[in-house]
């Protein structure tokens, strides 16, 4: 909004002009987001807690996780508000790209929203219905993904990292790969919050690094130096990462340990969905496995866990499942684990980053 209301009066007044360049906007929408979420997150948290909306404690989980009781949930509201308000603010609204990360941002906000809810009537950790859940995000995902393959310009070509000439277009099996990358990506996220401020920051690391895949993949001569797609447009959604980014920071001031507010299945399927849109926009659909590789780990750790658990008779491979729990039974304390794994994300990201010239 603020785009469109000064940049045309450029004309006028020449120092407007700094409202065109992405740039600018990227670095105000992260510090709009960000002081969003530290003027509102106390006022959340009272709130929360005042309704008595709290976290249910899982009663197979570690036996440290009982003192989390009573601690307020559903934050991933402020995240969600603090993004919308900023992007709505900074962006580029005519640029369709910003509205379809918004709509999966907020659409898998409602749905963990939804199981959250269940969660607090129930008063237990189960919530809707893992089937009915994965659906409603499937018809999201699904609604996007048919959108952007029919959408003109924006191709349908597979980019594999490390070998520029190898794109195979996979027409309307873009559609199923795109559709899976959003589903799997909200669903790990998911999975990894599961200790104080884990999810959350290599959430913030995942968008820091695909700001720049945005910016660079929406700038043609970048794109063409660094030999990747030009996807017109798409730049705008640095102005997006960029308000991510800022909320993250910005809850991540309340969420880390010992956690004042958790973000509940409303923040974590929120930014899971947004970062695997975000991967599928700019034309990393594959370097997400790199970027994001703290939560395919996660993600695997319990299928594995599974899978193992029903072909060996009950034995298992972790003592427990996310592999975060795993470590936490090992005797690391909760803040260890945490801070390994943030060190692990910054590095994945900075290997992500280092893709893009090795082609």
């Amino acid at each position: 909004m603020i785009y469109h209301f000064l940049y045309p009066l450029s004309d006028t007044y020449s120092w407007l002009n700094v409202f065109r360049y992405i740039t600018f906007r990227t670095i105000y929408a992260t510090i709009t987001a960000l002081v969003i979420c530290f003027i509102l997150g106390p006022w959340v948290i009272d709130k929360l807690q005042s309704l008595g909306i709290q976290q249910p404690i899982r009663g197979d989980g570690p036996n440290a996780h009982l003192s989390k009781k009573g601690t307020p949930t559903m934050g991933g509201i402020l995240v969600i508000f603090s993004v919308v308000v900023s992007t709505l603010l900074w962006a580029k609204l005519s640029v369709d790209y910003v509205w379809i990360a918004l709509m999966v941002t907020v659409g898998f906000g409602g749905i963990g929203f939804w199981d959250d809810y269940k969660k607090l009537s129930n008063g237990s950790s189960k919530g809707v219905p893992g089937i009915v859940k994965l659906g409603a995000e499937i018809m999201i995902a699904l609604f996007v993904s048919v959108v952007l393959y029919m959408k003109p310009g924006f191709s349908s070509n597979l980019v594999v990292p490390f070998f520029k000439t190898i794109l195979p277009d996979l027409g309307w099996g873009y559609v199923i790969l795109s559709t899976f990358i959003i589903v799997g990506a909200a669903n790990a996220v998911n999975l990894t919050d599961g200790l104080d401020g884990l999810a959350i920051s290599p959430a913030t690391i995942c968008f820091a690094t695909y700001l720049l895949f945005a910016y660079f993949a929406g700038n043609i001569k970048l794109s063409g130096y660094l030999q990747i797609p030009y996807v017109a447009g798409v730049g705008e959604l640095a102005v997006f990462c960029g308000a991510m980014v800022g909320a993250g920071i910005g809850f991540l001031w309340y969420n880390t340990y010992p956690a004042q507010i958790f973000m509940g299945d409303v923040g974590s399927l929120s930014l899971g969905g947004a970062l695997g849109t975000i991967a599928v926009l700019t034309k990393q659909e594959i370097l997400l496995a790199i970027v994001g590789g703290i939560f395919v780990v996660e993600t695997f750790s319990v299928i594995f866990q599974v899978g193992w658990f029903k072909v060996s008779n009950g034995n298992r491979i972790f003592r427990m499942a996310p592999i975060h729990h795993h470590f936490e039974l090992k005797g690391w304390a909760e803040p260890k684990v945490i801070v390994r794994f943030w060190i692990i994300s910054i590095i994945l990201a900075l290997i992500a980053i280092s893709t893009l010239k090795l082609r």
